[in-house]
């Protein structure tokens, strides 16, 4: 069974990460019918919004700079990586500017790396206890998002990926009980996809796998 058919069956959107490819190859999967395509640097992925099919969903997938927004408010779809108030505030200031909603997932720290941003689970919920976020109505935020360890040690990157699902079970019943839109756990890569699939991933970021290794 393919990637993406195993995907459907589980209910999982593939998001294909197309970070430092060129036009030509995200064409080549646009024409095999995936519209989904995630970018981590905004420079790159303004300049492919333009140069490809404007049906295509844009994710930002990577560390996102607050200065950085306003390039990408008036197309991107779906933020990955809010990591803070603050930057949930650009966003929606940004976004105003169009008459937009955006989409946002909040990025947790589940992996035993510093490198990795995030929020504690402890930290998020001190966020959505205070209630300025509900005043921000150009926002809505859908989910979570998280990396893994990289490391072969699967035991360790199930139960990341297992705390994230429980992060994300325990911030839907407390202040998203009412929102349906509060859906999406965003966990899994070419090399644990599979993992975070069984452990609840309703959304896996693939890029190797589909386009082969980077230089």
């Amino acid at each position: 069974m393919t990637l993406k058919a195993t995907l459907d069956q589980h209910n999982v959107t593939l998001v294909a990460v197309s970070k430092t490819y060129p036009p030509e190859r995200i064409m080549a999967e646009y024409e095999k019918g995936q519209r989904i395509f995630g970018e981590n640097r905004v420079q790159e992925l303004t300049a492919k919004y333009e140069a490809l099919p404007k049906d295509i969903q844009w994710h930002q997938i990577g560390h996102l700079q607050r200065n950085k927004i306003k390039y990408i408010a008036s197309f991107v779809h779906l933020i990955h990586a809010v990591d803070s108030f603050e930057l949930l505030q650009e966003i929606d200031r940004q976004a105003a500017k169009y008459e937009r909603i955006i989409d946002c997932l909040l990025q947790f720290h589940i992996a035993k790396e510093d490198t990795k941003f995030g929020f504690s689970e402890e930290e998020a919920v001190a966020l959505l206890e205070q209630q300025p976020w509900l005043h921000l109505q150009h926002v809505r935020i859908c989910g979570v998002m998280g990396m893994a360890t990289y490391t072969d040690d699967e035991t360790v990157v199930r139960q990341e990926f297992r705390q994230l699902k429980k992060i994300f079970e325990h911030l839907r019943q407390r202040f998203f009980a009412d929102a349906p839109s509060f859906k999406e756990i965003s966990m899994g890569m070419s090399g644990d996809w599979h993992i975070a699939v069984e452990e609840g991933s309703t959304m896996v970021r693939i890029g190797s796998l589909i386009f082969g290794s980077r230089n």
